[in-house]
């Protein structure tokens, strides 16, 4: 290549050095406050979204052409990557430096932070493996003992459902099967979280539904709200969201299969506009979920039901999830109310499903590194509801690149291989998908009536596809998540310069 080229190509890559460096020096005191395991992992989290606050697509390029590093798998290792592309441009091995991590040592960071979590790892190309346990399981010794034999690795109890003499029955027989089968198993059990559904008060109370079609007015109100004999009305389980709604926001039920827009919104009620009907059968029935994509709703994350569950989940649970976690905040009530209850408490896995958790992804993972281990769920279903379909497989991938950046576990969740476990028969699409989860440090099973065949199929799925998790090459446009983690501490650098002057 032309050496003024080479130059132009050198210069950019030390600006990009000296930028890592600016950044590390403006979020020291955050670095600092993390736990001190995890220094080194925050250190390059925040050096990886430095680098991917800028379209680096253009340098990439060139260095593909020069036949070296794009900086495209350097998550784990983002300084070390870029000192080393500059010392062979300067025609000079990198031998590394004390100040950053090299892909050997962050491989044994994650390592480590994945067998805390989740235990010693059967295969350094598998997976671990998530399943979903339930009531119908309870004193079902045979069927978990099929479950450990075939690779389950950690057992999940959903809170959501049942009550705490049912989660006993479910640990107890878990615990039978390990004894049997010869083979330990970590447990995990999901917080509730605040439970948006459906009531159906009125005009279609006593079939719990409503019919409903397009383009038709629907009222969404409190479920205290006395209902005219005429009026067309959906309650929502929650109080107090209905006054925080505006026009032009869109409200989803039944997991986005009706689509609905605010028209107006005042005291108790909200008149919504039926945009889309999806299904069969145009009926919105009770108990299904509630979903506010672009609303910024101000909700208790951590409920009574949650607070009320957590001293049965010290006990028992290694890791327990933090469902609708939005904001630092929310994450700082979790980690405090298990600090009172417990000297070891279980491990936060805290859930990604709303847009506002994805982008405080950044500081969420930051506040809880402040604690020796956490991890993080990608949930899909929630998620890809808020988010719109279309965006889901940007936004996966997006989480698992700053989760390896800062060395945190990630568990790929929801409606893996979901139709094999109802039906006993799998589709192409969600056999592909299944592949895809072989990116994460585990894999979560839902629930259903195949779940022995699933654990099979997904084991050999995953086996054949593990390898090929680092032979990617990604090009790195700005990443939005990176772009909004520093925008807030530079306007206010801005502000405070135009004061000073």
């Amino acid at each position: 290549m032309i050496p003024e080229i080479n130059d132009t190509i050198l210069a950019q890559l030390q600006n990009l050095e000296t930028a890592l460096a600016h950044e590390a020096r403006v979020y020291n005191d955050r670095i600092e406050q993390v736990h001190a395991a995890n220094k080194a992992s925050a250190l390059n989290l925040i050096h990886y979204l430095t680098l991917r606050k800028a379209d680096l697509r253009p340098l990439q390029d060139k260095l593909h052409y020069l036949g070296l590093s794009s900086l495209s798998n350097s998550e784990s290792h983002t300084l070390h990557q870029l000192r080393s592309v500059i010392q062979w441009l300067n025609r000079q091995p990198y031998h590394g430096h004390p100040d950053d991590i090299d892909p050997v040592t962050a491989r044994a960071i994650a390592q480590r932070q994945s067998m805390h979590l989740f235990g010693q790892r059967p295969s350094n190309e598998i997976p671990f493996i998530m399943v979903t346990l339930d009531a119908r399981m309870a004193g079902d010794v045979v069927l978990v003992s099929q479950f450990l034999e075939q690779g389950m690795d950690v057992a999940r109890i959903n809170c959501a459902h049942d009550d705490e003499a049912t989660w006993e029955q479910l640990v107890s027989t878990l615990k039978q099967a390990m004894a049997e089968v010869g083979k330990s198993c970590r447990i995990y059990m999901d917080l509730a979280g605040p439970k948006l559904r459906t009531g159906i008060p009125g005009k279609g109370k006593d079939k719990k539904r409503l019919k409903i079609a397009e383009g038709q007015t629907l009222k969404l109100v409190e479920p205290e709200y006395e209902v005219g004999e005429k009026e067309r009305v959906v309650s929502c389980s929650v109080r107090g969201i209905i006054a925080q709604l505006k026009p032009g926001q869109k409200v989803l039920f039944d997991d986005g299969l009706i689509s609905t827009t605010v028209v107006k919104a005042k005291g108790n009620q909200a008149h919504l506009e039926i945009d889309r009907v999806s299904g069969t059968k145009p009926h919105l029935k009770a108990g299904k979920g509630i979903n506010f994509p672009n609303a910024h709703l101000e909700i208790v994350s951590l409920t009574k039901e949650d607070k009320k569950a957590l001293p049965y989940i010290c006990r028992e649970a290694d890791m327990v999830g933090y469902s609708f976690v939005r904001t630092v905040d929310d994450l700082k009530v979790l980690q405090s109310s298990l600090a009172d209850l417990s000297e070891s408490p279980p491990h936060i896995i805290i859930k990604i499903e709303t847009p506002e958790a994805f982008v405080n992804l950044p500081e969420l993972l930051l506040q809880g590194m402040t604690r020796n281990t956490m991890g993080v769920m990608i949930a899909r279903g929630d998620l890809a509801v808020e988010v719109g379909f279309e965006r889901m497989s940007e936004l996966q991938e997006e989480i698992l690149w700053i989760c390896e950046a800062a060395h945190v576990p990630v568990i790929w969740a929801t409606q893996v291989l979901e139709t094999l476990n109802k039906t006993g028969i799998a589709t192409r699409s969600e056999a592909t998908d299944a592949a895809r989860s072989a990116m994460a440090e585990c894999v979560m099973i839902n629930k259903g009536l195949h779940t022995v065949e699933v654990i099979r199929f997904l084991k050999d799925i995953l086996g054949r596809s593990g390898g090929h998790r680092t032979k990617r090459r990604h090009l790195f446009r700005p990443l939005s998540v990176a772009q909004h983690f520093f925008k807030e501490r530079e306007l206010l650098e801005e502000l405070t310069s135009s004061e000073n002057t």
